[in-house]
């Protein structure tokens, strides 16, 4: 697929994949990779620009994280943010230093007329997290922006189109993050912004339909928007030759296997084969309390139940997966894999007994997903569903996973999901859902002592999953939802809402 690439190097930013994000809002291609590529690496994936990402070490310290050098010689436009600034700083000569005032959070920046701040106002807020900041520039540079602690606040070296930005402008806190992006993109680096979703599932049919060519392929079909999407994609390219299985893993929400039923093989018209997994599920999740493990065991089995059905159905070369960037990124995984290789997205094994994997959302962010989704047809309910991680409730139930225990939790978040529902509310909170504790606590019902499960609650606010906000529901829904829980559901005594935000927790709590 010919496109215009923009490589975000990473350095251990904790926003590496919003400022790919951000780049793909303003339609144009972005790839997280190492901050160790080589030139001739970037080269090779025919980079059009480079963004230098943030990240937590000093640049001048022992071991600190660095770049090929070779990389400023390609003529290309960079931009450095944070620590990525600060390094193009170090490596050109100049000089970083402890800052007299450490700056973190809202600060308010001070600008000049330059072409990576057109259309930005003289004075705006920008997100500051720093406690290192440029103290001399190097020759051919000069600073562009400032705030009351920070005199370099921003600087460009316009003759070789490098720029930095010690603030964030990829967070939502920097009130003109985005145009300074796009300005980076369009006025500094002259792209012309070629990455639409059109053009994606276009190029996507073609590559599926050259790829899999009159062979049989399955897709591990959760009913989640990931994996509907990625069958849609394949289904319109290679029609029949494609069989969904959708596992029953006893891990599902209240009611959820009936509806993937309903939906794709009755109203899709897709190929759909639906296995009770149930037993062999928890079987394999016998005593293990370990979220990692669970992981693996339940990656695992899935693909054994894939590989057993495929025996069922003939020879099977290809296996649609429904991996989406994030996952890539989070995973540590740089290249897709061809199955008989080691694969480490998702918890799969190192061995599988398919040709290849097709992964044909593994360069979208979520909410690209669920555009593609929505041009392929899907129904709006499905595209907009909120998401349910593939290990499902196994990971919402702390400790070792039990069907009495995932009864309990099936019947809360059902109770949970519908009020929030009856609320109106399930398009304004991205995400929700109920977390069985390993906690007991003390309690009274009817007079008598119980030593009962806590049960929490989580519901956030979000765009692609990379940061969340805690939701602010309204209180006497709260107070509702725990009523209904307490005295609908056995064995919960205790509700907790959780009101963490992401970062430093993550949305789910395994």
């Amino acid at each position: 697929m010919q496109k215009e690439v923009v490589l975000v190097l990473d350095f251990g930013a904790q926003y590496n994949q919003l400022i790919a994000r951000r780049l793909r809002e303003a339609s144009v291609y972005s790839e997280v990779v190492s901050g160790q590529i080589t030139a001739e690496e970037v080269k090779a994936k025919g980079a059009k620009a480079i963004v230098l990402s943030g990240g937590p070490a000093v640049v001048y310290a022992e071991g600190a994280p660095s770049m090929d050098p070779a990389i400023l010689d390609l003529g290309l436009p960079i931009l450095g943010i944070c620590y990525g600034a600060q390094l193009l700083v170090h490596l050109s000569g100049g000089k970083v230093a402890p800052a007299l005032a450490r700056e973190y959070g809202q600060k308010e920046l001070q600008v000049q007329p330059t072409a990576i701040f057109k259309s930005v106002p003289a004075q705006s807020d920008c997100w500051m997290s720093h406690t290192y900041q440029v103290s001399e520039l190097p020759a051919g540079f000069e600073a562009i922006a400032s705030t009351d602690h920070c005199p370099v606040a921003a600087f460009a070296q316009k003759e070789k189109q490098i720029y930095g930005f010690q603030y964030h402008p990829e967070v939502m806190h920097t009130a003109f993050g985005q145009q300074m992006l796009h300005n980076f993109l369009y006025e500094v680096a002259g792209l012309k912004g070629d990455w639409q979703t059109d053009n994606f599932i276009e190029a996507s049919l073609a590559e599926i339909r050259a790829k899999i060519g009159d062979k049989k392929v399955l897709c591990a079909l959760s009913g989640g928007v990931d994996s509907s999407v990625a069958a849609m994609l394949v289904h319109k390219a290679v029609g029949k030759q494609l069989t969904c299985i959708f596992v029953d893993n006893g891990l599902l929400r209240k009611n959820e296997a009936e509806q993937v039923e309903q939906l794709f093989r009755q109203e899709l018209d897709l190929q759909l084969i639906c296995v009770d997994a149930k037993e062999r599920f928890l079987n394999q999740l016998a005593g293990v309390s370990d979220p990692e493990e669970k992981r693996k065991r339940i990656g695992e089995t899935f693909i054994r139940v894939f590989e057993d059905e495929a025996k069922k159905i003939g020879e099977v070369d290809f296996l649609v997966q429904g991996t989406i960037y994030p996952d890539v990124i989070e995973s540590g995984a740089g290249h897709a894999a061809v199955i008989k290789s080691h694969h480490n997205v998702g918890g799969l094994p190192d061995v599988v007994d398919f040709k290849e994997l097709i992964e044909p959302l593994r360069l979208l962010f979520k909410d690209e997903v669920r555009t593609v989704g929505a041009a392929l047809g899907l129904p709006s309910y499905l595209v907009n569903r909120q998401p349910f991680p593939g290990p499902g409730l196994a990971i919402r139930v702390i400790g070792e996973v039990t069907e009495p225990k995932l009864a309990i939790l099936r019947a809360a978040d059902y109770i949970f999901r519908s009020e929030i529902e009856a609320a109106d509310l399930e398009e304004e909170v991205w995400q929700y859902f109920a977390v069985l504790t390993g906690i007991r606590t003390v309690g009274v019902m009817g007079d008598e002592r119980t030593y009962h499960y806590t049960l929490g609650l989580r519901a956030v606010s979000s765009v692609d999953g990379m940061t969340a906000d805690w939701s602010r529901l309204p209180l006497p829904l709260l107070a509702k939802i725990s009523n209904r829980i307490v005295n609908e559901v056995e064995q919960v005594n205790r509700i907790v809402y959780d009101i963490t935000s992401k970062p430093p927790a993550t949305i789910e709590w395994e």
